[in-house]
């Protein structure tokens, strides 16, 4: 018998009046209500005096971070570590914190369309910190190896911990309803009927459905089979992998290599790593090593590498980095620049964002490099004709890093890139006047929304005849490691198409960066 059921049979033979202290009297509270006895209360099959009552701290961190990214708009990757060592967690509970905090964001979309069959109300109707207790919830039921018994109970537990006992109640209810069927029955009941392949893939896969239509669009202008879709969205969905790279001249592998990392296979100098504290590596808390993504090393790189014939000053080639902050393709590009005898301007019209900029150079020799706070955009006009390369890393919704914040797929709108365009076609704009003749603007985003990309270098160079493109992935072949990245970016019948270069994440395990390059004549 269960502690509900001895609990029902005690009441019934008070009440009935054959045994017990309570005279057959009704339960009331001090107000004098008669208490709820009703038999289809919800509980857990655990006795009172077993529940949890107390919050798992691993558990505890994945909540907290969601509750920051829901309530304040955080981002996940930048609250994580601090709640990890605020709670003190050990290396396990710091992954399993890990893996239920980013699952769950991943997910979301796919674990609301499944909470929306077991709630009896919209879920905007919930509390807020209800319905991510309730989505840390749901990932442990469908996509970890937690018993289903510790789910419900750890966050039950969570719930009454931190909510309320009130609120625990309705967790325990929803998640036994999510716990009655595994994903697969779920997604094929939530898919049935539905023929648009969009509204599949968006439910299957948890993304928006303008942001699925927008991948397939931009799959297609770049020549790539629309097919491809599931293996993309999948790749959006895995947890990525740590990039490092050293900066050329200046920074060394070794120690992390003997901390577990293995060779970067796309890019020199770059070492990849599942995971783990960083900050134990001198050489990153030095700066000669940093974290950075292997599609944004690989931009960096070409943009350094590419042929140019403009006139140095004095033999010294000035470089421009337009869209600094918050720094890593700036300490790069300085490195190499370093390398070249060359010197770099870092732009960044943001002073938080300047000083992180200066904060990431600091490791590249003093006289190699100058930070600018100030608006990109009149650059051109301030200084026309000066620099020698010039790298515009755009302002953009950032789709291609979906990978590493997980929550941006449900924080950016359609909209976003409509208002975005006008300043990602003022900035190019603004290079192009800056730019020397013979030298050559980069023009990159981390996102492959065609009216992001293609479309803004389209529009740009339509009103100019002195610029020319130049075939961006033979650039990123010339200094990748495998000497294949560009290739089967080229297949599109648009001329313009064939030399503007998009690296993927479910075929470059990078980042989805977009590369054109523009040489003025």
């Amino acid at each position: 018998m269960t502690s509900e059921q001895g609990g029902r049979s005690s009441h019934q033979s008070n009440r009935s009046g054959q045994g017990g202290n309570s005279g057959g009297v009704r339960r009331r509270d001090d107000a004098g209500r008669e208490r709820n006895r009703s038999t289809t209360r919800n509980r857990t099959d655990t006795a009172p005096g077993q529940r949890t009552r107390v919050a798992d701290p691993a558990r505890l961190v994945a909540f907290e971070v969601l509750r920051a990214v829901s309530a304040d708009d955080a981002y996940a990757n930048l609250v994580l570590p601090t709640r990890i060592r605020r709670h003190g967690l050990d290396r396990r509970d710091a992954g399993f914190a890990t893996e239920l905090t980013y699952g769950a964001l991943r997910a979301q979309g796919t674990y609301d369309a499944i909470l929306t069959q077991c709630v009896d109300r919209p879920l905007s109707e919930l509390d807020p910190a209800i319905l991510d207790a309730l989505r840390i919830g749901v990932h442990q039921l469908m996509a970890m190896r937690v018993p289903t018994h510790a789910a419900l109970d750890q966050t039950v537990g969570l719930a009454r911990a931190v909510i309320g006992a009130g609120p625990s109640g309705l967790v325990n209810a929803v998640l036994r309803k999510v716990a009655a069927k595994e994903l697969p029955q779920w997604l094929s009941e939530l898919t049935e009927g539905l023929s648009d392949d969009v509204k599949i893939a968006s439910i299957e896969h948890s993304h928006p459905e303008w942001i699925v239509r927008s991948m397939r669009q931009a799959l297609v202008a770049h020549g790539r089979d629309v097919s491809e879709i599931t293996a993309l969205l999948e790749a959006d969905n895995e947890a990525p992998v740590v990039n490092l790279v050293a900066l050329p001249g200046l920074g060394d592998l070794s120690e992390a290599f003997e901390a577990g990392f293995t060779p970067g296979e796309l890019v020199a100098d770059s070492a990849l790593s599942s995971g783990g504290d960083l900050s134990r590596l001198e050489s990153v808390r030095d700066g000669s090593v940093r974290v950075q993504d292997a599609g944004s090393q690989l931009v960096a790189r070409a943009l350094a590498a590419v042929e140019i014939t403009s006139e140095p000053n004095d033999g010294e080639e000035r470089w421009l980095d337009l869209c600094a902050g918050p720094g890593g393709k700036a300490a790069l590009l300085a490195a190499l620049a370093a390398e070249k005898g060359a010197w770099i301007l870092a732009n960044e019209p943001s002073v938080h964002r300047a000083k992180l900029v200066s904060q990431a150079l600091a490791a590249v020799p003093a006289d190699t490099w100058t930070v600018r706070t100030g608006d990109g955009r009149d650059i051109g006009k301030e200084h026309p004709d000066a620099f020698d390369r010039i790298l515009v890393d755009a302002p953009c919704t950032g789709l291609g890093a979906l990978r590493r914040r997980p929550e941006s797929r449900w924080r950016r709108k359609l909209s976003d890139v409509a208002e975005l365009g006008p300043l990602q076609r003022e900035l190019l704009t603004s290079a192009l006047q800056a730019v020397k003749p013979g030298g050559v603007v980069a023009y990159v985003t981390c996102s492959p929304h065609v009216a992001e990309t293609i479309a803004v270098v389209e529009d740009v160079m339509r009103k100019r005849d002195d610029l020319e493109l130049l075939d961006a992935g033979a650039a990123l072949d010339a200094v990748s490691l495998s000497h294949n990245v560009g290739a089967g970016n080229a297949a599109s019948a648009v001329p313009a198409h064939q030399k503007m270069a998009q690296l993927w994440p479910h075929i470059h395990q990078s980042d989805a960066m977009f590369l054109a390059l523009i040489r003025k004549n």
